[in-house]
């Protein structure tokens, strides 16, 4: 991934923004070509990898690979328009650019299929999501054979981290006065939870 120096975090920020990773596009090499699912993740620390499920049926995890695999993750992202820059007023030498949180998750595919490990993993995923839930679903909920049902038609996913890249491209190398614009026009926008993340990552000094 290209990463411009003033787009690049410090080390601590990249692993961090791993636990913030809700979804993902797994990208492989099969004898097939490319292949790619989007699946809902869950980062685990202990281990250093991402943990999902796909279907038994998704020829992703029959063909398997002997190469490195990526996931690519992007949060927070947006298009930023010219009209927010305060610099367009002064000499019009604005264009639009498209402002993203992004992650290249490189490392060791393995497929899981004991049940013990698929009822973990998409037991922590689901407590993960429905925690923002005022009565949140417990799987305990639904009928045991259900799920058992359910549970023999996924495959585990696990990437095993061996290397990330990260980029956050948050608007860092506008002045101060075009910053102020563009959260005021994402804010604006409806974009607020965009607007506090370029905040977050405003530089200090310029």
């Amino acid at each position: 991934m290209y990463i411009p120096r003033h787009f690049q975090p410090g080390e601590t920020a990249a692993q961090e923004f791993l636990s913030q990773i809700e979804s993902g596009h797994l990208v492989t090499n099969s004898e097939k070509g490319l292949i790619s699912t989007l699946l809902p993740l869950v980062y685990d620390p202990v281990s250093n990898s991402l943990l999902g499920h796909i279907a038994k049926l998704n020829e992703q995890c029959t063909l398997g690979t002997d190469q490195e695999a990526l996931l690519i993750s992007a949060l927070n992202e947006t298009y930023i328009s010219p009209n927010w820059y305060a610099s367009k007023e002064l000499h019009h030498k604005v264009v639009p650019t498209w402002d993203y949180m992004m992650v290249h998750a490189y490392g060791q595919l393995l497929f899981h299929n004991d049940p013990d490990w698929l009822m973990n993993q998409v037991t922590r995923l689901t407590n993960r999501f429905e925690s923002a839930q005022p009565q949140p679903w417990k799987i305990d909920q639904a009928p045991k054979d259900y799920v058992d049902g359910q549970i023999k038609a996924i495959v585990g996913v696990e990437l095993k981290l061996s290397r990330i890249e990260v980029s956050f491209k948050m608007s860092q190398n506008k002045s101060e006065a075009d910053l102020d614009g563009v959260i005021a026009g994402l804010t604006k926008a409806g974009k607020s939870s965009i607007a506090e993340a370029i905040t977050s990552l405003r530089p200090t000094e310029k």
